[in-house]
């Protein structure tokens, strides 16, 4: 990782296809499969989900090239999700998570929600060491995932990263 990374919340068409592409890499990279989530329907409509009023996409440029990604849209009154976020295997270890996860938290607070959850995998140590330490709590399922390693994370918004 030689080049200087650059964080933008997505605004262009060709942010949102950089999104998808980075998305479609994410749930390649899964023991799962996402289709129980809808997962074509989902990329099909990218922009309308992570994009503005409701909801805002990170993407992290090494030079021109999307190396990461944290996604942030609505889940009713309050509520926000955090979802796909990823970085490239060759980006990894260098706090990228770290900085797309911050950003994320800022955006649901800027959007003015109270909440923001995710879910993730038990075997994914290490997203979850990640989401703990920006005081993720663990909750009751809020969304049938019919994968028995699912973990749903809840963090409340506040003035507190």
């Amino acid at each position: 990782m030689n080049e200087p990374i650059k964080l933008i919340i997505a605004g262009s068409e060709a942010h949102f296809e950089d999104g998808k592409k980075l998305f479609r890499e994410y749930a390649a990279s899964l023991p799962i499969d996402l289709a129980f989530q809808r997962f074509e329907e989902e990329l099909d409509t990218v922009r309308e989900q992570y994009g503005p009023p409701s909801g805002g996409l990170m993407l992290a440029y090494a030079g021109e090239r999307a190396v990461g990604c944290a996604g942030v849209r609505s889940k009713g009154a309050g509520i926000a999700e955090l979802k796909r976020m990823y970085v490239q295997p060759d980006f990894r270890g260098h706090k990228l998570g770290k900085l797309l996860l911050e950003q994320s938290v800022a955006i649901a607070k800027d959007l003015g929600y109270e909440k923001l959850r995710l879910d993730t995998l038990a075997s994914m140590t290490g997203a979850r060491r990640l989401y703990e330490s920006f005081g993720f709590e663990v909750i009751p399922a809020y969304y049938v995932n019919p994968h028995a390693d699912a973990i749903y994370m809840e963090k409340v918004l506040s003035d507190s990263v």
